[in-house]
């Protein structure tokens, strides 16, 4: 099962066009007296840093460190957009103002979830000498303390030929990954970086070859490594999903992972940010590029310029394991990955349960304890004895299931997240190093009699009990089956 590296420690350092992602929601009911166009009833309006202050949100919201380089006007989005992305941490913004051109500000209008307009405030004309020498001299002070170099092009003057050419010269004489994200046709521009990430459109316009198959996007990609002098091109190809291909020949088709599309902004975004931290943390290339793919699939998902958090990230991956893989992957983790799972979903403002039992034969009553303890939490942690265990409590005609039947049976419900087996007679040791917010037992317990009760209390969670279902336990099943099997049951 996939694993995501700490992203703690990783530093990318990111230049490029940064800007004021604006949206305007409504509805539309009628068409204006004046003019045939639509008019839109204001409901609601927000504004997110976008362009390469989004590749900086999708960082921070992964957990990694982020340090944003990026042009400014001396004017009020500028100023909103600098508090903007010094509220996020893991973001150190170093915004340069030239008072000679706006911050580029976008906004978009959308109806019932449809996009009917977009404004744009922007002078896309290269930046001055100023502005180009103050970027350089950042660049060149702070490279030795990052891992990762993103290029974040959005056209809009900040990465010039020679901006470009000096970044890539001074990153990989300190040894960093550069990873960029085009907006021109002339990849040459990049060369010498580790990956570009061209989209299907950006990588016609440079080679010639629309990547519409896996075929025509490796003769692309392979073009476009050759043309450009770069390591590799991971080509974004939307619903067709991505192509990695490498300057050795090796090719990767990505499918991709989305089950249904709300908006497409910032996902290219979402795809650098995280191949960045991922290269960061020393995974392969493809291994990293399968996870920005990933990544990519949930934020597509949402609507307006969109991050995702860590755990997020690790539920999509376990989910594309588990259609990969479906008889070796299920939900069955260990009681340390588990606590890291935990220390996550927290992070993201999750709330964790945890109820446990042998479940050695599954029946209505589990299903419903279970249903009922993930209708209190954001997450389920469910812990199953273990064989021994088992045979301890229930004597030595038991379990029926071994241990590992019983997990996975429990991890095949969407109601729960992970599934951990236990040694001991009890989970309170479990319960102590997994700290839940909610603890479930059925009703048969008194809740102060619940083992882990006063240590979920401590720390001001709550323990709830479910009503047992009459008629309804492993024991009366095994009792009928015996009955049933008797040489008088006819």
């Amino acid at each position: 099962m996939t694993r995501l590296p700490d992203f703690a420690s990783v530093r990318v350092l990111c230049v490029g066009d940064i800007m004021v992602d604006g949206f305007a929601h409504g509805d539309v009911q009628r068409i204006s007296p004046e003019s045939p166009v639509p008019v839109i009833h204001i409901r609601r309006t927000e504004r997110v840093p976008g362009g390469a202050a989004n590749v900086a949100r999708n960082i921070s919201a992964l957990k990694g460190q982020c340090t944003l380089i990026g042009v400014i006007g001396d004017d009020v989005p500028g100023r909103e957009l600098s508090a903007m992305l010094r509220a996020h941490e893991g973001i150190e913004p170093i915004l340069v103002v030239d008072s000679s051109r706006p911050t580029v500000e976008k906004v978009r209008f959308v109806a019932n979830g449809q996009h009917l307009l977009r404004a744009d405030w922007e002078e896309a004309g290269a930046i001055g000498t100023a502005a180009h020498d103050a970027i350089a001299t950042q660049v060149a002070a702070l490279a030795r303390d990052h891992n990762v170099l993103v290029l974040s092009d959005y056209a809009k003057g900040v990465l010039t030929d020679r901006l470009v050419a000096e970044l890539i010269r001074v990153a990989n004489s300190a040894g960093l990954q550069i990873v960029v994200d085009p907006k021109s046709a002339d990849l040459a521009r990049y060369a010498g970086a580790d990956v570009v990430t061209p989209n299907s459109r950006e990588i016609t316009l440079a080679t010639g070859i629309n990547p519409s198959c896996d075929e025509n996007a490796e003769r692309a990609g392979a073009r476009a490594v050759t043309e450009a002098r770069v390591d590799a091109v991971l080509i974004t190809r939307a619903e067709q999903g991505m192509s990695l291909i490498s300057h050795t020949g090796n090719v990767a088709h990505l499918p991709a992972s989305v089950r249904e599309v709300a908006d497409v902004v910032g996902a290219g975004d979402t795809v650098v940010g995280t191949l960045a931290l991922c290269l960061g943390a020393a995974l392969p290339l493809a291994e990293a590029a399968r996870i920005a793919n990933a990544a990519a699939g949930v934020v597509v998902g949402k609507p307006g310029t969109a991050t995702l958090s860590r755990s997020e990230l690790a539920a999509e991956l376990a989910r594309l394991d588990r259609l990969d893989m479906p008889r070796a992957v299920t939900k069955l983790i260990s009681a340390g990955e588990a606590a890291r799972l935990c220390r996550e979903w927290r992070e993201d403002g999750l709330s964790i349960g945890f109820t446990n039992g042998c479940f050695d034969l599954m029946h209505i009553g589990h299903v419903g304890i279970l249903e009922f303890a993930r209708a209190h939490c954001d997450r389920l942690i469910v812990g199953v004895n273990a064989d021994s265990s088992v045979t301890r409590l229930k004597g030595s005609s038991r379990p029926i299931n071994r241990e590992e039947d019983r997990a996975r049976i429990l991890g095949a419900l969407g109601c729960v997240e992970a599934v951990v087996i236990f040694a001991e007679d009890t989970p309170f040791n479990l319960i102590d190093q997994l700290q839940p917010d909610v603890l479930i037992k059925g009703a048969d317990y008194a809740v102060e009699d619940v083992v882990g009760f006063d240590l979920v209390q401590a720390r001001g969670g709550r323990t709830i009990t479910f009503d047992l279902i009459p008629g309804r336990s492993t024991t009366l099943m095994i009792d009928r089956a015996a009955s049933s099997a008797a040489p008088d049951a006819a």
